[in-house]
């Protein structure tokens, strides 16, 4: 059953995607684009979203879901390697009671080192040249 509200083309990932507003890219085909998250929860922590206009998980198409998996676990590789984890956590949000804040479908991938936590989502923006460093180290690993 797909959401009852209908997609909004003028959130802040559709308007990343038509080159609108700027991001630290680290992956883009016909099918994903994926950046870093300027509000890090661990450093080098990434999204990937589909090029599709899908306002969560369940109004994703099901035959994409194929591709669009392909390319999460080919950015949750580069991720890792990048930034030399020891692991990493994947989330998806669906809903605002989900804990969905910007509606377009996306994965966070959050790369872990052990006895390292998880900072706070949306506590601090990250320095742009940190960003930048971090964008490096995840697009030479692919």
């Amino acid at each position: 059953m797909p959401n009852s509200e209908p997609y909004q083309p003028d959130n802040i990932f559709a308007r990343i995607l038509r080159g609108e507003l700027p991001a630290h890219k680290v992956y883009e085909d016909d099918v994903a684009l994926a950046f870093l998250d300027i509000m890090p929860q661990s450093d080098g922590h990434t999204l990937v979203i589909p090029k599709l206009q899908a306002r969560g998980l369940l109004d994703m198409p099901v035959d994409a879901w194929g591709p669009y998996m392909a390319r999460v676990q080919t950015v949750a590789a580069a991720v890792k390697k990048g930034m030399d984890a020891d692991g990493l956590t994947l989330r998806q949000y669906e809903g605002a009671a989900g804990g969905q804040t910007v509606f377009h479908l996306h994965f966070h991938i959050l790369p872990r080192w052990e006895g390292v936590g998880l900072r706070r989502h949306g506590d601090a923006m990250e320095k742009d040249e940190v960003l930048k460093a971090h964008a490096a180290k995840i697009r030479a690993a692919f």
